[in-house]
């Protein structure tokens, strides 16, 4: 018995398939594995992860063993490239134009092998597992292809974690962008403040629904990542040719970190000693007291931060993002402190304060080898050159970055927020922001038409991001995330026309066999037909948006 996946229901898709013939190769438990030099995290990942699926102990062979699998780099292809072979008669060979390259080319090998690839244990003993004569060659489009995800809002365990970053590979998604530091939540370990952690990892509430809404989970929420846990979070990613890009924010949504150290607050304004971790949504007022003690500070939660994600972890592990969003002025306009500090420096304003404050931490990146990256709102008053940009306001940061030379991604609110309700009908759950539909999401372009080659240059990629303060659990994650990351990943990885030109229905198609796999890995995603009667939560209020989204 045979269980075969057409090349052609791949996601992302491919850019070439030769074949398939009615010829091939099966993969039984005699079939060997050959890895070339630099092929090692994909022949670990193999034997491990798609060996035990599936009952094959992939042992070692000769390099020509018949019928065997075989990894090889290439350094004539393109760096993520790879070309993945199968020859009646000579096995199965992926080729990549390094180790990442292999692992993506493994990535498509397993979907070629149905959806039990995608368990944790054979559930069909002695099934043959056949794959068709074919030469699939391939190379994403954008060298970054993330996900941001947000443990602040509501904490996801360090297994939870693990897990989206499987999920992310086997999208071919290369970059975790981790939000953990927010008004409602401290979420990693630093050894010099442990009351970070002692006391702004958790709060005693927590707002059920939009903040409007009137129901309040009295339960205490909380938790935080060791420093152990984040070194492992970060080498589990590597080993999957995933960066990890931390993000601790400033000078803006600090209330969890003010509630553990008052000093970081503009206390000459309010009494920054009664501040908790706060317990609901939205941009809030208590931001950090622009001071030299804040500087310090933060330079030495930063110091730990770099220590936790070495700059040599993956390609995009330099950077670090610094947020910079939604900074309310309105305490250092009051506070005596915040004015004469402008007057110090000599700054035109509060605006400019940010500025400073930013380019601060700019610099100190700068000056340990790293990168920083930011919300766009770090634009207004100049960035160092080495500086990125996450245009989130729409394309307007990002095409403004671009322009003064800085490199970009795109994730746009309108476009790839995926805690936006994916649907107008009555049972979406929490309807929250403008209604963004698979399609919607699939036509989604990251590349502003209004750049030149050379600007266009500066998108590094896109990213979809994920604001957890409606997701209290791995379900609801699950179920704003999937499918619409899929979505997101082609449009990433494929070299996909333009948006108006693309075959949404022949992605829907692929989605077919794409959903067995989801299915396979116990994702709670949202069915195309609509919510499952647990997946909806009646009364619970969101934030609808009248009229639709702006559009490119």
């Amino acid at each position: 018995m045979t269980d075969v996946t057409p090349p052609t229901d791949l996601v992302p898709a491919p850019r070439s398939v030769e074949g398939p013939m009615s010829c091939g190769v099966e993969l039984t438990p005699e079939t060997t594995l050959w890895a070339g030099p630099g092929t090692e995290t994909t022949e670990r990942w193999l034997r491990s992860t798609l060996g035990g699926a599936l009952g094959l102990p992939l042992r070692p062979g000769p390099e020509d063993a018949s019928g065997g699998l075989r990894l090889r780099v290439d350094g004539t292809l393109a760096p993520e490239a790879y070309r993945l072979a199968v020859v009646a008669g000579r096995g199965v060979e992926i080729t990549g134009g390094s180790a990442a390259g292999v692992f993506w080319g493994a990535q498509t090998l397993r979907q070629l092998l149905g959806p039990d690839a995608f368990r944790r244990a054979p559930v069909r003993p002695g099934l043959t597992r056949g794959i068709p004569h074919q030469v699939i060659e391939d190379a994403p489009r954008f060298r970054w292809r993330g996900l941001m995800l947000d443990v602040a809002r509501h904490f996801m365990p360090k297994e939870g974690v693990l897990r989206y970053l499987d999920l992310m590979a086997a999208h071919k998604l290369n970059v975790l962008h981790l939000h953990l530091t927010d008004d409602q939540g401290w979420r990693v370990e630093i050894q010099r403040y442990p009351r970070l952690t002692e006391v702004g990892s958790w709060r005693a509430r927590t707002k059920v629904g939009h903040r409007a809404s009137p129901l309040w989970d009295d339960k205490p929420h909380g938790g935080h990542y060791t420093r152990d846990d984040i070194r492992e979070i970060v080498a589990y990613a590597a080993e999957r040719h995933i960066s990890v890009v931390p993000e601790i924010d400033v000078p803006g949504h600090s209330q969890a970190a003010i509630a553990a150290y008052p000093e970081l607050g503009n206390s000459d304004v309010v009494d920054t000693a009664s501040l908790a971790v706060w317990d609901t949504w939205g941009i809030n007022p208590n931001v950090l007291a622009p001071t030299d003690t804040t500087l310090r500070f933060f330079e030495g939660v930063l110091e730990e931060v770099l220590e936790l994600f070495p700059a040599d972890a993956g390609p995009f592990s330099p950077f670090v993002h610094i947020g910079g969003d939604e900074c309310v002025k309105d305490q250092w306009r009051a506070s005596d402190t915040a004015q004469k500090q402008i007057g110090n420096l000599g700054l035109a304003g509060e605006e400019a304060l940010q500025a400073w404050f930013i380019g601060h931490f700019d610099r100190w990146l700068t000056a340990r080898g790293r990168r920083m990256i930011g919300w766009d709102e770090i634009l207004e008053g100049g960035l160092a050159p080495g500086a990125a940009v996450s245009s989130w306001r729409g394309y307007a940061g990002g095409v403004t970055a671009a322009r003064a030379g800085h490199d970009v991604v795109m994730c746009p609110e309108q476009q790839v927020y995926l805690d936006h309700r994916q649907d107008a009908g009555p049972d979406e759950p929490v309807p929250i922001g403008y209604v963004r539909t698979l399609e919607d999401v699939y036509r989604f372009e990251p590349v502003p038409a209004e750049l030149t080659p050379q600007e266009t240059a500066r998108v590094l990629g896109t990213q979809a991001n994920v604001w957890t303060e409606v997701m209290e659990d791995q379900a609801r994650v699950d179920y704003q995330t999937f499918p619409r990351l899929a979505a997101l990943a082609e449009v990433a990885w494929s070299d996909l026309p333009a948006p108006a030109d693309r075959d949404f229905t022949g992605f829907e198609r692929r989605m077919g066999a794409h959903y067995r796999r989801l299915d396979a890995l116990g994702v709670a995603y949202r069915p195309p037909t609509g919510p499952l009667p647990w997946q909806r939560r009646p009364g619970v209020l969101g934030r609808p948006i009248d009229g639709p989204p702006p559009q490119r």
